[in-house]
């Protein structure tokens, strides 16, 4: 697919939130930037409140300070709804994926950020092919490995 600012359609939030709100076992998300909009922040929660195993892997080492502060800024509320976050420690890591259900797969360039969403020229592919999808997993997997999980006392308003 491709998405584009000039028009009124929002394909890559489109995709993004199709593929969190089908989710019935697990949604695994590979983003350098997690600025989430308030309709994928409320289906990411949703999801996990669901009980979808839902993982998204951020880098630990940031590019933008800004925007690893707004990133990191996201933290409470998902972890409070049960998501599980992870921070890459290697180093920077840039990928843009989510792979659900072993049944679907999306990679390409759109970020969980307002300017993918909305503002730039982005492009995707989603995938159904099992093979990939597991390749794909098992990518995400053995970057948990090099991952540490972020924990927050949950607190509750």
């Amino acid at each position: 697919f491709s998405d584009t600012p000039t028009d009124e359609a929002d394909v890559g939030l489109s995709m993004h939130l199709n593929i969190t709100n089908h989710a019935m076992k697990y949604l695994y998300i590979n983003t350098p930037y997690l600025i989430l909009n308030q309709d994928m922040k409320t289906a990411l929660c949703l999801a996990a409140m669901n009980g979808v195993d839902v993982r998204i892997l951020v880098p630990h080492i940031p590019d933008k300070r800004i925007v690893y502060s707004v990133t990191r800024s996201n933290y409470q509320t998902l972890i409070n709804a049960g998501v599980r976050i992870y921070e890459y420690l290697p180093g920077f890591n840039h990928a843009k994926s989510i792979v659900s259900d072993d049944e679907l797969a999306l990679i390409g360039s759109v970020n969980t950020d307002y300017r993918s969403y909305y503002l730039h020229f982005e492009d995707g592919i989603i995938l159904s092919d099992k093979a990939v999808i597991s390749k794909m997993k098992k990518d995400f997997l053995d970057s948990l490995a090099k991952s540490k999980e972020i924990t927050i006392e949950p607190h509750f308003l």
